[in-house]
């Protein structure tokens, strides 16, 4: 081996390290990730030269069915592939930074769901003189988006930018390029595990489904390779509506697509031409069901909230599901003391509803929520803090 090739592998060690903390955040309880931690050493050596032998396969995945916030599929990856989603995701990321437009909110740092909601709400505002004129917004979506992605046309959206920035990626090229071609063309459903039952894929559609996906199409939802190139994807799409229609405001995150216009008859005639350009240049069908044209001071649900002239509330899908989650705990309190786990549980739970909550105008809804649903054997055991933005276990407390 020369040194070229040990300085390689000595970087790509190096960068495995960071790709496997990265990974085990937020995941380290789970069964894999403390199956890799016990040995996490000589098992990221062996990750290590099974990439830099060209050696590496993907491990078979977990498919299972998750009814929150909506029904759909979800194939859960090894955590050994995880780490190399990291990997990737560190190697690549910052090339395609620089080249998403502002307003594409998906898998980027400092963006996200809340973000997006004050940008939209910011077009709203803008577009309408701050509620002094008329304003309308379309809200568009793709259909079965993650299942119709075409593989190939992935590949050389992500390959062309990583190739052409080459001298910017700390990483060496080839090896990136061979980790990208095997996590995209790898066929999750080849070899799967299913852990759930076949009767939970009842009414799924089969938009919705990579069972049901063309050859060669789609890509996993959750895993966060697939996050960062299905925005890849749609990028073209970003620009071509931001530079081609000349749409000031324009943002979307994944495939749900907002657009704001003082002119109604304006984007109702975009619509024709977005259909065709998904259609043409990406392979995607425009959801024909699910296209929003309204009057701005009718509001608009985007991404759990509901925008209205001066206020954001929380979407009546988050509201339910906080409803929902109350009454489980409250069933477990009334049939005995919960134990250390089922507190852990409740905390995690409550508090993560609480955390997207004070994002909006929710204070008298907390209030009533939680002082009227929540069984009072839970109060037992935990107390508010900050008024109603966080619980905390009493015996901790102490």
């Amino acid at each position: 081996m020369d040194l070229f090739s040990t300085a390689t592998r000595e970087q790509l060690l190096h960068d495995l390290f960071v790709a496997y903390y990265d990974a085990r955040r937020n995941k380290r309880n789970t069964h894999n990730a403390l199956a890799f931690e016990m040995h996490y050493e000589s098992n990221l050596i062996h990750l290590c030269d099974e990439i830099f032998n060209r050696n590496y396969q993907p491990q078979r995945s977990i498919v299972f069915i998750v009814n929150k916030p909506v029904k759909r599929e979800v194939f859960a990856t090894d955590f050994c592939d995880r780490i190399i989603h990291h990997l990737i995701f560190n190697y690549i990321s910052p090339v395609f930074e620089k080249q998403f437009i502002n307003d594409s909110y998906s898998c980027r740092k400092g963006k996200g769901t809340h973000f997006g909601i004050k940008r939209v709400n910011h077009f709203i505002r803008s577009c309408s003189e701050n509620y002094h004129k008329d304003c309308y917004i379309l809200k568009i979506d793709i259909q079965g988006y993650f299942m119709s992605i075409d593989r190939s046309l992935c590949y050389e959206m992500v390959k062309q930018p990583v190739v052409k920035n080459t001298g910017k990626i700390t990483g060496d090229i080839e090896i990136i390029l061979y980790l990208i071609r095997k996590t995209i063309f790898n066929d999750p459903v080849n070899g799967c595990i299913f852990r759930s039952e076949m009767s939970e894929w009842e009414g799924l559609p089969a938009s919705k489904s990579l069972f049901h996906a063309g050859k060669n199409k789609g890509l996993p939802i959750g895993n966060l390779t697939s996050q960062l190139f299905a925005n890849i994807y749609l990028d073209k799409f970003d620009h071509f509506m931001k530079q081609q229609m000349k749409l000031k405001y324009y943002g979307r995150y994944v495939d749900d697509i907002v657009l704001v216009h003082p002119d109604q008859n304006y984007l109702k005639s975009l619509i024709p031409g977005t259909r065709e350009y998904l259609k043409k240049e990406l392979m995607l069908q425009l959801h024909p069901l699910k296209i929003y044209l309204q009057h701005y001071t009718k509001g608009v649900v985007f991404l759990g909230a509901l925008i209205k002239p001066y206020r954001i509330y929380i979407g009546n899908r988050t509201k339910g599901n906080f409803y929902t989650a109350i009454d489980r705990h409250n069933e477990i309190a009334r049939g005995h003391k919960p134990t250390k786990e089922e507190r852990s549980k409740f905390l995690s739970s409550m508090n993560s509803y609480l955390g997207i909550m004070k994002h909006y105008k929710t204070y008298k809804l907390i209030k009533r929520m939680l002082f009227k649903n929540l069984s009072a054997w839970w109060w037992n055991y935990v107390f508010l803090k900050g008024g109603i933005a966080k619980f905390i276990l009493k015996q901790e407390y102490k």
